[in-house]
């Protein structure tokens, strides 16, 4: 089939994907211009709505920025669709995580000709201490809102280039972010401090809080390090349980894209509460618990508090 034909075709794609699929992306944007003028606006494609939702606060106005997956979407195993790879090719800039997250990008990036930057460069990674993941950075450097700050930076540098004319605007919106995310930050350090020394273990079933543990003080425990995993196996089951046993761990937790049947069984054998869910590679719908990242971090923070302390149902 001619090249021109199938430019044609994908673009009907995106077309028709754009459409459908508008509520669902992040901050619902189009991409006419504000207030109706039909100016188009670079559109940005991030992999996952976390990152979409921090982009947006970076880019305001002047940019369409949308979410490859979906609100509630698994990302480490994710498979792009065709549908994806159409709206993949006609963006203007796509923004990953790296750190090993996206196992599935390196291949689909090679497929569309659109430039890409990895918005966790220039983090400090926290390496993998256990199972077939030990030595590699855990990727999920954004539980830290000081490393968001740098995610920030590299969006600003990013934008810039994309769209020269409206520089200073990111700068601003970057700088402003960059305020809400220490002030999320001391407010998530102080409410985790208020936790007796005995109780300051987090144990969950992914292993994807090592930054926000640091940042807080916590000691992290985990059933498997990466959701890449599709099951617990005996052996990381049984750890977890010793860990809560030897620790008098008093609540335990999981995340809200795998299935908490593993963590339910460390609280069979322990009699610790199940502490509830917590957000890390997905937000919410719009209407849900934590629709933007700033929700997700305070929603994780107070649902810790609440359980380790005793709240927990």
């Amino acid at each position: 089939m001619p090249k021109n034909v199938l430019r044609t075709l994908a673009g009907v794609v995106l077309a028709t994907a754009l459409a459908g699929s508008a509520a669902a992306c992040t901050g619902g944007a189009s991409r006419s211009g504000a207030g109706g003028s039909g100016a188009e606006r670079p559109v940005v494609l991030t992999t996952f709505t976390v990152l979409a939702d921090i982009a947006e606060n970076v880019a305001g106005e002047h940019l369409t920025v949308q979410s490859i997956t979906k609100p509630g979407a698994e990302i480490h195993g994710y498979e792009p669709t065709p549908r994806d790879i159409a709206r993949a090719s006609e963006a203007d800039l796509i923004l990953d995580n790296g750190l090993n997250l996206e196992a599935w990008f390196g291949q689909f990036v090679e497929s569309v000709d659109v430039p890409h930057v990895v918005v966790s460069e220039g983090v400090e990674p926290i390496d993998i201490s256990e199972d077939a993941y030990a030595g590699k950075p855990n990727p999920h450097a954004w539980m830290s809102p000081l490393n968001v700050r740098i995610y920030v930076d590299n969006m600003v540098e990013a934008f810039k280039e994309l769209d020269p004319a409206h520089a200073d605007d990111f700068a601003r919106n970057g700088e402003a972010y960059k305020a809400q995310l220490q002030a999320v930050r001391d407010e998530l350090v102080a409410e985790l401090a208020t936790l007796p020394e005995h109780q300051r273990a987090l144990v969950t079933c992914e292993g994807a809080f090592s930054y926000l543990a640091r940042d807080a003080g916590l000691t992290e425990a985990y059933i498997w390090p990466v959701n890449a995993e599709q099951q617990a196996t005996p052996q990381q089951i049984t750890r977890a349980i010793a860990f809560v046993e030897q620790n008098d761990v008093p609540a335990v937790f999981c995340e809200s894209t795998v299935s908490d049947k593993p963590m339910r069984q460390v609280v069979e054998a322990t009699g610790a509460a199940f502490g509830g869910i917590l957000y890390v590679d997905s937000l919410s719908e719009a209407d849900g618990p934590v629709p933007t990242y700033l929700d997700l971090i305070r929603h994780d923070a107070d649902t810790i508090v609440d359980a380790l302390t005793g709240g927990a149902s």
